[in-house]
């Protein structure tokens, strides 16, 4: 039986010093450590950022201070010296006291979690720095039974990791399943069946969308002028669409522009005043547990109160959700919106679900994707004329309505598969705890 004793993770782990601005020549010709996933692996990037940096060498074990506790622990194997943010921490490592696959696995242990806990106020909702985890005392036993216990791990392990790579592979065809079912439906594909049944009606808007688009110019006539938007070139439509749709513009088939929303500053305690967060738009779905308080009168008819119905679409995020978008479901003068989102409503005759659709659809979140711009790599923007100028496939009226009802039902079905894919990765992750717990009891 093994003697396992208490000792301070300061004594075989040596934190790295030395601090810089981002703009510091001694790390201007370094790239930079962009984050080390849950799996332990190091991603490397050359985005800007406008926080203090550290210096990573070979061979150094990097910490996530935001994240130790799920596993973005690793031993950087690069030639040559990045940096990475404060919010990293860098370490050499006494190899003679300690196995380097013993401590990664440590810390990904409910035994680390409980270290946390009693010793670091706040816990694992802190952000671990080298002042929290260096004193830090664990129980270790001698070498030999730490690669021992290492061994053991990696076999038992090698099970649960073998169900996460499987569990991945059924998440990014859950994904794609979802991409080809909104791309299907606005390529018309969906209803191929129904229109079979239901031929174009010319003249009429329910099973013609070019009496439709007339009808919403006729509307649109009488309310305040907008800018003239360029016909779409027969170069500029990526698929054919059915007999009887139409392409159009977004901006042909809104009310008014799109407008920027207003932030003042926000405050940490309750107020009468509520605006949203980025978060309650970026899964495509209104969130109304995503908004912060301000301290201001905001007068009940300005324009940044939202009505229920209202569009709202990210101008500006990280790439990959900016131009996302989402209809708001609250009560009207409920919430304000911020700067970073825009509002737009659509013509009242439309389908605001299927509208919906097809601004989240592959086609158009590519249109977005490429048309963001801006200096700072991490927060592209897109403007009011990109969105305006966005290219909806419009069917009629009657079968708008029948794709938002294949839509959800098809959705609905693949949700379904996602929960029972979610309840396997728990039971995954439950079964890695339990591997963790049970090796790492003193014996």
């Amino acid at each position: 039986m093994s003697e396992w004793k208490k000792v301070k993770i300061g004594d075989f782990l040596t934190e790295r010093e030395g601090r810089y601005k981002p703009d510091d020549s001694k790390i201007s010709n370094y790239k930079r450590l962009d984050k080390i996933d849950f799996s332990g692996a190091i991603h490397i990037s050359d985005k800007p950022t406008k926080t203090d940096m550290i210096i990573v060498h070979p061979g150094d074990l990097v910490i996530s201070g935001i994240n130790v506790a799920k596993g973005a622990v690793a031993v950087y194997q690069g030639d040559e010296p990045v940096c990475a943010t404060i919010h990293y921490s860098s370490y050499t490592f006494d190899s003679s006291k300690v196995d380097l696959d013993y401590f990664k696995y440590f810390v990904k242990s409910p035994a680390f979690i409980v270290a946390l806990q009693k010793q670091v106020k706040g816990g694992i909702k802190t952000e671990i720095k080298p002042k929290h985890l260096l004193p830090l005392e664990i129980s270790i036993p001698d070498l030999q039974t730490q690669q021992e216990i290492v061994k053991k791990i990696s076999l038992q392990l090698q099970k649960t990791e073998q169900l996460s790579i499987e569990i991945e592979s059924q998440k990014n065809y859950i994904k794609q399943l979802r991409q080809n079912i909104l791309q299907q439906a606005i390529e018309g594909k969906l209803t191929a069946d129904w229109r079979k049944h239901n031929p174009v009606i010319k003249g009429n808007p329910d099973y013609d969308a070019e009496a439709l688009f007339e009808q919403i110019q006729k509307e649109r006539s009488n309310e305040k002028k907008q800018k003239q938007l360029s016909p779409i070139t027969d170069e500029e439509k990526p698929f054919k669409i059915p007999d009887g749709w139409k392409w159009v513009r977004l901006g042909e088939i809104i009310k008014e522009p799109p407008r920027n929303g207003y932030s003042p500053k926000a405050v940490d305690f309750e107020t009468p005043i509520k605006t949203l967060k980025l978060g309650a738009v970026t899964y495509g779905i209104f969130d109304p547990n995503e908004y912060k308080y301000i301290n201001e009168e905001i007068p009940k008819d300005a324009y940044c109160w939202l009505k229920n119905g209202d569009f709202l679409i990210e101008r500006s995020n990280s790439v990959e959700y900016v131009g996302i978008c989402a209809i708001y479901t609250g009560k009207d003068n409920e919430f304000m919106y911020p700067d970073l989102l825009m509002r737009f409503k659509t013509q009242d005759i439309l389908s605001k679900q299927y509208i919906h659709t097809a601004l989240i659809s592959p086609f158009n979140r590519s249109y977005f994707m490429n048309s963001a711009k801006g200096a700072q790599k991490t927060m592209p923007k897109i403007n009011q004329d990109c969105v305006v100028n966005t290219m909806i496939p419009l069917p009629s009226i009657a079968e708008q309505k029948e794709i938002v009802i294949r839509v959800e039902k098809q959705l609905q079905a693949i949700s379904n598969l996602d929960n029972q894919i979610i309840e396997h990765e728990q039971l995954t992750k439950q079964l890695m705890q339990s591997i963790l717990k049970d090796a790492f009891e003193e014996e």
